[in-house]
């Protein structure tokens, strides 16, 4: 019966394989995936709307806002525009090829009102506190007169707004010479608004300045033309069509066209978030982490196939297999592929092999222990597996519950880009486990039962302990039995040393959490960093932070946010190195920085509290503190090794801390499982010893599962680009220092914990006491926690 049910659930398994591997493989091929701009190039645009006297900055007055601006983008030209409403108040706004963020910021962040006036006369001067706040009650003002300057032009009460037009092109006339205009056509109502306008102005005298309209844009005359002798007075232009001319270049032409199209924003808005990626940076980001993932992959197969042999050859095809899934289910969901979405993904791969090492080690373990089945004078392959699997259950799911939580953290709390790294994340981690738990397991069942496989069970790698669990077996560690002590203080004294990296040589936050605009240039030449510097403080920016990239580039930080400043900034590079052309561009507001930080801070005491309440729900609270207290100190670590370092803390870098977090508790959780089961299933009272058994039995696991991730993050590291080295850094010491605090932080203080807070059983229960006072097996092992690791 139980062969038969067996069967049957191997079935469903392989049902469910192939189901899911079809699926993932016909989404691939016909979903195209859906870049970011920082992947293929463009400008991304944040803007928030403000409250006006006539109207507030509510939810319904941004998606009216919203609708004009499409419109505008929409005159742009721009291919494959995006806008999107993010909260109540902000508007994202994403323009795929737009290289000049001047441009977009200007036509879609103005109000464009436009107006129709009648002309009265004409001044030498400016009346006091002219302009659109002051204007008199009756409409009218004097505005600048754009064909005589230092004269202007005394208007009458608006006799038509924007709101009568209903089209507007730029067009080119190649007959008269009068070069670049805007073609208006009006709404019928509109048009003889305009008929009456024109038909007052033409009855005036041909020098008089009434014989001329002005057409009024944001406060500013754009054209004041005078109605020619062949517009009869009365009666005026009629058809409902107008031209507007004033010297326009072509691209004024155009922008000018698209506001008007547009029409006038509901209430103002400012842009807090700016970004520009040229396309050859996305080009090359794209294909430094497809190569990063290749050879992270090839090195990883390569590790698990000579610790692991057949199982880790099988594990190398679900490997590829997870890789499949995963990007189906991005490409599925519609999600966006951002650059450190594309670290996720490759970041995933090292993480997807946790749970095959997790398998191996312990299907390992269950072969080689004494009592083992034989079957046919050999050792059964077969049910040390299916017990590995069924006992490595629990700690897979503990580790990959704790990482999906500090990636749900990440899209909660983050913005942009970062977004699609937590997205990707969550995914990986999900197909990870498909991968290992179904595929893998299908694999490897199916490679067990044959004979040629059964006949030579050390091909399998099961047959054999490993050298570091061999050594381990001959010479126990002491760890926690002779210096229990002495490594808690230790790692205390390594978090010191953080604590004074920050305090005294202080955290570089990037321009996401304190404001400002960071540009990337590429050059045609090698790049002096000093000469650069010395232009752009001699261009009167001496506070500005300028840094080589590579050979071929150069990186200029400053507060100022404006695009005057960057232009001048550009001009004096010019100078010194030649031709610039822009890579990357990011503006950020003072306001948007602080609530990065403010959310930054939240994220991370979030992820705190949920790790803990999700480890004191599965484990007890003294393991969860144990958890805690070693992941606050990894992240302290590498907080403090980027102070002293002098690396900026930017969003990626926010990135990489909470999935230290995640590595932190995965790893942890792995120890404290075996801790646990180690509790309820021996009679060795001494917490220490029992935290060395752990310790040791898991340690393997450990090293296994952190050259995975190791090889992967290396590869990154180096092939990744400027933009993912301080990502890779940050992870890379945040596995290290994860791998050495469970063993050096977590379990020293679990121990000290559980000897100063046994656990107490129910009331009218024997304690089971152990000697010395300390709470025995059996009163553990009515612990309520979940399953046997």
């Amino acid at each position: 019966m139980s062969s038969r049910r067996s069967r049957r659930a191997t079935r469903w398994r392989a049902l469910l394989a192939l189901a899911v591997v079809a699926l993932s493989l016909y989404a691939a091929l016909t979903t195209p995936a859906r870049l970011g701009l920082d992947l293929r190039g463009g400008t991304r645009i944040v803007l928030e709307t403000r409250d006006s006297p006539l109207a507030g900055a509510d939810a319904e007055a941004t998606d009216r806002t919203l609708e004009v601006l499409r419109r505008r983008v929409d005159g742009l030209g721009v291919a494959e525009p995006s806008l999107a409403r993010s909260g109540e108040r902000r508007i994202v706004v994403e323009l795929p090829g737009l290289q000049d963020p001047r441009q977009a910021a200007e036509v879609i962040g103005r109000t464009a009102q436009l107006a129709f006036h009648p002309v009265t006369g004409t001044t030498d001067g400016p009346a006091p506190a002219q302009g659109l706040a002051a204007a008199p009650s009756d409409g009218s003002r004097e505005l600048p007169d754009p064909d005589a300057p230092g004269r202007y032009l005394r208007l009458g009460p608006p006799a038509l707004t924007g709101e009568g037009v209903k089209d507007a092109r730029a067009s080119l006339d190649t007959q008269s010479g009068r070069g670049w205009s805007v073609d208006l056509s009006f709404r019928s109502a509109a048009g003889d608004a305009w008929a009456g306008l024109t038909g007052a102005a033409a009855c005036a005298a041909p020098a008089d300045p009434a014989r001329r309209v002005a057409i009024v844009l944001d406060d500013r005359i754009v054209s004041a033309p005078g109605m020619q002798s062949g517009v009869p007075c009365g009666q005026g232009i009629t058809g409902g069509t107008t031209q507007i001319t004033g010297g326009f270049s072509a691209g004024e032409a155009r922008d000018l066209a698209a506001l008007v199209q547009g029409g006038a924003l509901p209430v103002p808005v400012t842009v807090i978030e700016q970004s520009t990626v040229g396309p050859t940076l996305g080009a090359e980001a794209i294909r430094a982490s497809a190569w990063a993932a290749v050879i992270g992959l090839a090195c990883t197969a390569a590790f698990v196939i000579a610790v692991y042999r057949l199982l880790g050859l099988l594990a190398t095809v679900a490997l590829v297999l997870y890789g499949l899934i995963s990007y189906a289910a991005v490409v599925s969901l519609g999600a966006t592929l951002t650059l450190p979405g594309l670290a996720g993904f490759v970041l995933a791969i090292g993480i997807a092999v946790d749970a095959n090492v997790l398998v191996f080690e312990r299907a390992r373990e269950e072969y080689t222990k004494p009592g083992a089945v034989l079957r046919g004078g050999q050792r059964d392959l077969r049910r040390p597996l299916a017990t590995g699997f069924a006992k490595a259950w629990s700690a897979v799911a503990d580790s990959n519950v704790t990482t999906l939580l500090a990636a749900g953290l990440l899209f909660a709390f983050a913005t942009g880009p970062v977004k699609g790294f937590g997205v990707t994340l969550s995914i990986g981690v999900l197909a990870s486990m498909v991968s290992a738990m179904v595929i893998t397991r299908l694999l490897a069942e199916w490679a067990v039962r044959r004979p040629a496989v059964a006949r030579r069970p050390a091909v399998t790698g099961m047959a054999t302990t490993g050298r570091l669990r061999t050594r381990l077996a001959r010479r126990p560690p002491r760890l926690m039995r002779r210096h229990l002590r002495r490594w808690p203080a230790l790692c205390a004294g390594l978090v010191l040393l953080a604590l004074a990296g920050i305090g005294l040589r202080g955290l570089d936050f990037g321009v996401e959490f304190t404001g400002g605009r960071v540009a990337q240039y590429g050059t045609a030449q090698r790049v002096d960093a000093d000469a650069a510097r010395a232009a752009v403080v001699e261009a009167g920016f001496p506070q500005a932070v300028v840094q080589s990239t590579g050979d071929t580039g150069v990186s200029v930080r400053i507060k100022e946010t404006g695009d005057g400043e960057q232009q001048r900034i550009r001009a004096a590079l010019t100078e010194v190195t030649g031709e610039l052309s822009v890579e990357r561009d990011e503006l950020i507001g003072p306001s948007l920085g602080s609530e990065l930080r403010r959310y930054a801070l939240i994220a991370f005491g979030l992820a705190v509290a949920a790790q803990l309440l999700y480890l004191t729900v599965r484990f007890r609270w003294t393991y969860a503190a144990a958890a805690v207290i070693a992941m606050v100190q990894d992240v302290l670590i590498v907080l403090g090794l980027f102070a002293w370092l002098g690396r900026p803390v930017d969003s990626v870098f926010l990135a990489a801390l909470l999935t230290v977090v995640g590595y932190s508790v995965n790893d942890t959780v792995v120890v404290l499982d075996r801790l646990r089961e180690l509790r309820r299933t021996s009679t060795v009272p001494s917490w220490a010893e029992l935290a060395d058994r752990a310790v040791a039995q898991t340690l393997p696991r450990t090293v296994n599962t952190g050259m995975g991730a190791l090889f992967v993050l290396i590869a990154l590291a180096f092939l990744g680009g400027d933009s993912l080295t301080d990502f890779s850094v940050a992870l890379l010491a945040g596995v290290l220092v994860g791998t050495a605090s469970t063993v050096f932080t977590a379990m020293p203080v679990t121990v000290l914990l559980q000897e100063r807070y046994p656990k107490q059983p129910p009331a009218g229960r024997p304690t089971g006491k152990a000697p010395s006072g300390r709470t025995g097996a059996a009163s553990d092992a009515r612990d309520r926690s979940g399953a046997v690791v």
